[in-house]
């Protein structure tokens, strides 16, 4: 199966899941976006390193880990988001040493937050973008969708909390939702939409 590099597009702040953020990924050749959850701490250290200019006082543990590595004398090659199960991504870190190539199991996080510090590009196979990348609307295409409000779906409580606010829902409206949610740039929202639809 061929690989498709993707580039990072940004990380936005999850409006419905607290301490929660979206990473979003951007295929180099297309449109189509994939949304990964992270946490705050992956998050800030992915930002720190996207933003050249900025450095900690002390080392965080993917910039020790980057350290490590030279020293030894340890590259990254590239990085491969290969596996997605029950809406968890799965990669594998492609390491370099004297010429002989390692492969390492990683959080997808942790695996993006080394290629950045690495300068390793980031891979994933068309499968996983079919089943989990997101269109990314073009701005001179025509708007289609409804008024249809994101909000609705998941800031207003249901009236029975263990139930998925998503599960009464029809498959039309989830897809109006989800375009609704691209066109805000909610991608953590899209991410949650798309798994439902997935779902379905």
């Amino acid at each position: 199966m061929g690989l498709i590099r993707l580039d990072i597009k940004g990380i936005s702040y999850s409006q419905t899941q607290s301490g929660a953020y979206a990473l979003v990924l951007i295929e180099e050749v297309g449109n189509r976006t994939l949304p990964i959850i992270i946490g705050a701490f992956e998050a800030q250290s992915i930002a720190i390193a996207l933003e050249k200019e900025i450095k900690p006082p002390r080392p965080l543990t993917h910039d020790l880990f980057l350290a490590f590595s030279e020293r030894f004398q340890i590259t990254i090659s590239k990085v491969i988001i290969h596996k997605l199960v029950d809406g968890v991504f799965f990669s594998s870190l492609v390491c370099d040493k004297n010429g002989t190539e390692e492969i390492l199991d990683a959080r997808t996080s942790d695996a993006i937050a080394l290629a950045i510090r690495f300068n390793a590009p980031i891979y994933t196979y068309e499968t996983i973008l079919e089943s989990a990348g997101i269109y990314l609307k073009l701005e001179d295409e025509e708007s289609t969708t409804e008024d249809f409000e994101i909000d609705d779906i998941f800031e207003k409580p249901a009236e029975n909390k263990s139930l998925n606010p998503m599960e009464n829902l029809s498959l039309k409206d989830l897809n109006t939702a989800l375009q609704k949610a691209i066109e805000q740039e909610d991608y953590e929202a899209a991410a949650l939409l798309r798994d439902e639809i997935s779902k379905r």
